[in-house]
């Protein structure tokens, strides 16, 4: 936590720290080499190659966006109709939108900061609200909640769980609803409390930002790319792949169920750049640059994550993991409860929700798995909550997004962590907590 709050890269400190806990637990006959190239490096390419396809098309799928002007007219189409008195609402909503189409949240920040920068200027709403508008838009519901949502997160559990994006569909909603409002809520009485105090937007030193809307394609036309991923992965999801025989995947020691719900979000995201390409070729100057530029933007996130499920990999192999697995699952013998909370605490300790997520499922999902079978609980609501879980603790201070976000922003930790910490820490905590008890109790019924 503290390396990663003082900006050393995760690719670089996972490696050391899993070094130190093995000479910390086993000391210096922990085969410490044989750790790093053979367990560390085996959680690392593992990672790697599940979703390697997924972080690639995404990347490349958020710069055709930006490249085509499609997100500038998104964001500035939801400002300009909701109106200036609906600042944070439209900041909110443009981030939502384009994170739910598949859109990174680092580009979403880069595109929504110098938008909501004009208009919380105009509005006088202080800036330091910006940060925590833009993660309650793109760190929460959007990226756990939504269902058929193509982000990383809401993917990862459906090979454990053998289960689609669109996974208890009404829980998703449910906990989306919730936590859109109870942050709209926070967010809305802190500007109106600022307002009262004659906060105003505040001094800051700024460069001067020339946003231009000329020639800004169509609002539908710029939507349409996130509707495909939505159609395509809904079509093959739900109609396609539950009608194959997958008997032929044996042969690969897999079966349809673990890996049908991530090829489905692949193909769907494919299907969307498609369409970019093909229909902007002559506004993209030079396509093999962005298509470059798109699959370097993969490899950082991507690297990141599987550092931090190598790291993982290093201490589910200690005896001392044992200790905490006993624990967790102490904590309750319902797996609903049990899976919150450990990935939660997993996710909180590596900052990072893709790599606690995963780390967390590896070691703990097929015990889950067995549990809700006894009591009858679909595999949907554990691969729900487990994307619901995932979005609490993971922007605690040391986040790369939660830095990220801050830095593009010009604002400090002391400026505007608490509402980044309020929407996308304390609302989606409370929301996983509303869902899990009325899940729990009807599972006592």
């Amino acid at each position: 936590m503290f390396l990663a709050y003082k900006g050393y890269s995760t690719i670089i400190t996972a490696p050391i720290i899993a070094l130190m806990t093995i000479i910390l637990t086993s000391g210096f006959e922990g085969h410490l080499m044989a750790s790093y190239t053979e367990v560390y490096m085996s959680g690392f390419a593992s990672f790697v190659k599940s979703y390697f396809p997924l972080f690639m098309t995404g990347a490349i799928f958020a710069i055709l966006m930006e490249k085509a002007d499609y997100a500038m007219s998104i964001s500035h189409f939801i400002t300009e109709k909701l109106g200036k008195d609906k600042v944070i609402l439209s900041i909110v909503l443009s981030g939502a939108l384009l994170t739910y189409g598949g859109v990174s949240l680092f580009v979403v920040a880069f595109i929504s900061y110098p938008i909501a920068r004009t208009l919380f200027k105009e509005a006088d709403i202080p800036k330091r609200l910006i940060p925590g508008s833009i993660a309650l838009g793109s760190f929460t519901f959007t990226m756990t909640a939504a269902p058929g949502s193509p982000e990383i997160q809401n993917v990862i559990p459906m090979k454990y769980f053998g289960t689609d994006s669109f996974a208890a569909p009404g829980i998703g909603i449910i906990s989306s609803l919730l936590m859109l409002g109870l942050g709209l809520l926070y967010l809305t009485n802190e500007a109106k409390k600022a307002m009262r105090n004659g906060e105003g937007y505040g001094n800051h030193d700024e460069d001067e930002i020339q946003i231009s809307y000329d020639n800004l394609p169509s609002i539908f036309k710029s939507v349409f790319p996130i509707l495909i991923i939505f159609a395509v992965n809904l079509f093959f999801s739900k109609i396609y792949y539950p009608s194959i025989n997958g008997a032929y995947l044996e042969q690969y020691n897999t079966n349809l169920s673990s890996v049908s719900g991530t090829w489905s979000v692949i193909i769907s995201i494919i299907a969307a750049d498609l369409f970019l390409v093909l229909t902007n070729f002559n506004k993209i100057k030079n396509l093999k640059s962005v298509l470059d530029e798109g699959v370097s933007n993969s490899f950082k996130p991507l690297l990141n994550s599987s550092a931090i499920v190598g790291y993982g990999s290093v201490i589910k192999s200690l005896s001392v993991f044992n200790v905490i697995q006993n624990f967790v699952f102490n904590l309750s013998s319902n797996p609903i409860i049990s899976e919150a909370l450990s990935v939660n605490l997993i996710c909180g300790l590596t900052a990072s929700a893709s790599g606690g997520l995963t780390i967390t499922l590896d070691a703990l999902a097929p015990t889950y798995l067995q549990m809700a079978n006894s009591l009858k609980i679909s595999p949907e609501i554990l691969h729900r909550v487990a994307t619901l879980a995932c979005g609490g603790l993971d922007t605690l201070p040391h986040n790369g997004a939660v830095i990220t976000t801050l830095a593009i922003c010009g604002l400090t930790h002391k400026q505007s962590y608490k509402d980044i910490f309020v929407t996308s820490v304390v609302i989606p905590i409370l929301v996983t907590a509303i869902i899990v008890a009325e899940l729990s109790i009807g599972v006592a019924l």
